[in-house]
């Protein structure tokens, strides 16, 4: 018989939905035919089939090594094993050019309902039905594969919470929570839909430039195979490989919250593209990460947000009637997952994107009406690295920005504008450049702030959260 798990998929949903840090569910998935998913049975089964992988640097600099500056070559497992395993350059094919003691390369965010096509069986191997989704298998889900310091810049996805599956191999998650948001500097340059990234490389932070970085904290855990980690929504999560090959297997669950999301993501695309499309772009600024095919006009993402608005205001009505569905069921939605963080390439449009309109899923449980977490040898917290004491400012009073507004704010900006006017127009550079520094520190003198020091307060989340609260009560009048 199968083994008896410890928890039934009724619980485990429950425990899945409701827990707000990460945890390690272990004697869930040992029956699962997808374990025997190492590099060398995925090989066999793709057969010669080549896919893409990303090559970064061993060495660890203070700057995090985005996939905007990675390199890529499409290879076969084969020739992947052939090169970790140091086999003569002849079997590694494209990876003879790389030095692996040097590089890593990760095949990572490949959906497995595309390199599996023409072989739908294999789907079944992945059986998410035993944490209370039943239908959702392989082909709701990515696979990942990478060798040893393959690893994934520090970020939070925008949408939904994250079951992983670890196959072959170990890998270290760095989880950091929502709270700690402000101190991991978020960045949307690479801009890559619904991935929030971090300016500070977790592995070697850059304290001098990043001090507030102090002030996280990290939750560490080595996945093993066989066990299978939840990240809850929001949290930050950099992922290392730490064996030589590493193969792991994951799947996003939707959440109601996911529908605000989309708005402000869809805010997010339509203020990165058009301040990044006006830019000269002989500049070299590789700002579109790799998974974003290119820069959708303005019009499309106009169409984007009007459509994530419809679907945020149709699902409070359906919500407010009682009459939301049960996202368990249906394969459309369910299809609709995997249009989480490369919604083109998946043929998933702007105009048609179906995931745009489907109502509240997974009805996250009351507070009240949870039992308590099952905490044990089969579901295990992952805990903070150090219990730190925040220090806050007696005056640390956030500002909704009211105060900020004047009530002759049309003639207040007139009068600015006049005097920023002159002040260029002026013949007198040096005493303006004087009066400029008298006011300011000797650092900000010395720096010229660029576009993407712009956007990164213009795309914050917090602001993006604001902007998207107020453009919904304007939508709902």
């Amino acid at each position: 018989g199968e083994d008896v798990k410890p928890f039934t998929p009724e619980k485990t949903k429950e425990i899945v939905m409701s827990l707000q840090q990460p945890a390690v569910f272990c004697s869930m998935a040992g029956d699962w035919p997808a374990l025997r998913w190492n590099v060398k049975y995925l090989s066999a089964v793709l057969e010669g089939k080549t896919i893409q992988f990303r090559l970064g640097l061993k060495t660890v600099d203070l700057v995090p090594q985005f996939e905007t500056s990675c390199s890529y070559v499409e290879a076969t497992l084969e020739e992947f094993l052939a090169w970790t395993c140091g086999q003569p350059s002849c079997l590694s094919g494209p990876f003879s050019c790389y030095d692996y003691s040097k590089f890593w390369a990760y095949a990572d965010y490949k959906y497995i309902a595309r390199i599996f096509e023409d072989k739908p069986e294999i789907f079944q191997d992945v059986r998410w039905s035993d944490f209370g989704f039943p239908g959702r298998s392989g082909k709701e889900s990515t696979l990942w594969i990478g060798s040893e310091g393959a690893n994934t810049p520090c970020h939070l996805d925008s949408y939904g919470c994250n079951l992983v599956l670890q196959v072959q191999g170990r890998k270290r998650w760095h989880l950091f929570p929502p709270g700690d948001t402000r101190f991991l500097y978020p960045t949307r340059i690479p801009y890559e839909e619904s991935s929030i990234f971090s300016k500070v490389n977790i592995a070697n932070p850059d304290l001098k430039r990043f001090p507030e970085f102090r002030n996280s904290t990290a939750h560490v855990v080595t996945l093993s195979p066989g066990q299978v980690l939840l990240v809850p929504r929001h949290w930050w999560h950099y992922v290392e490989s730490i064996d030589p090959v590493t193969v792991s297997i994951n799947s996003w669950i939707e959440l109601d919250a996911d529908h605000e999301a989309r708005v402000e993501e869809a805010i997010t695309r339509m203020l990165v593209c058009a301040i990044k499309s006006a830019e000269n772009p002989s500049d070299g600024d590789l700002w579109l990460n790799p998974t974003e095919a290119e820069a959708t006009s303005h019009e499309i993402n106009l169409q984007y947000l009007n459509k994530a608005v419809s679907a945020y205001l149709k699902c409070q009505e359906t919500s407010v009637s009682g009459q939301a569905r049960s996202s368990s069921t249906g394969a459309e939605q369910r299809t609709n997952a995997s249009c989480k963080r490369k919604r083109r390439e998946v043929g998933c449009e702007p105009e048609g994107c179906t995931l745009l309109t489907q109502e509240c899923d997974f009805p996250t449980p009351k507070a009240q009406e949870l039992q308590k977490i099952p905490f044990g040898p089969h579901l295990i917290q992952v805990l903070p690295q150090s219990h730190k004491t925040s220090v806050m400012g007696a005056g640390a009073v956030e500002s909704d920005g009211r105060d900020l507004l004047h009530e002759n704010e049309g003639e207040h900006f007139g009068k600015l504008q006049c005097k920023w006017q002159r002040w260029l127009t002026s013949n007198d550079r040096e005493t303006a450049a004087h009066q400029t520094d008298s006011d300011c520190s000797p650092c900000t003198s010395q720096t010229a702030l660029s576009t993407n020091d712009l956007l990164d307060c213009l795309v914050n989340p917090r602001v993006v959260s604001l902007v998207a609260q107020l453009l919904l009560e304007r939508a709902r009048v």
